[in-house]
């Protein structure tokens, strides 16, 4: 996926040193591996993706006008975020993240329902991200956002 987004450009430009560094290796990891079919947009001081009406006219079910919301990532005040509604919604993806991670950090797992937060921005796992981010096709996110979400 190529991304054009002007505003998560903006974003990226905006941010102290160390974290645009750490967030602009982190896009371009996502970016690399994100499955063909997800859109990368800018809303809520966060750089999205998500999978597009065109692919999923529903949208998301909390206001159909908004896509169907997939990761998100965001320098956050002491930590860097990053968001995964695959990690919250398949229990088989979260085993298999909770037992990689410490393959690939020294430091605690600190991660909430689909939130992961990097305190130490120099030491991002990038090639765990871009697994757990190529692990599910927007097609896929779409069964299993249905099986789990919607009514």
């Amino acid at each position: 996926m190529i991304s054009t987004s002007a505003e998560a450009t903006n974003y990226l430009d905006g941010l102290i040193d160390d974290r645009k560094t750490a967030m602009t290796e982190l896009r371009k990891v996502i970016l690399q591996n994100l499955p063909v079919g997800f859109e990368e947009q800018f809303s809520s001081n966060m750089i999205n993706y998500v999978v597009p009406h065109s692919l999923y006219p529903a949208g998301y079910h909390c206001n159909p006008k908004t896509p169907l919301p997939f990761l998100s990532i965001a320098s956050q005040k002491n930590f860097i975020a990053v968001y995964h509604m695959g990690i919250y919604a398949d229990p088989d993806l979260l085993s298999w993240f909770t037992t990689e991670y410490p393959k690939h950090v020294s430091t605690k797992l600190d991660m909430g329902k689909s939130c992961i937060r990097f305190k130490r921005v120099n030491e991002l796992p990038l090639k765990l991200i871009g697994d757990l981010v190529s692990k599910i096709t927007p097609q896929k996110w779409i069964s299993i956002y249905e099986a789990a979400f919607k009514k």
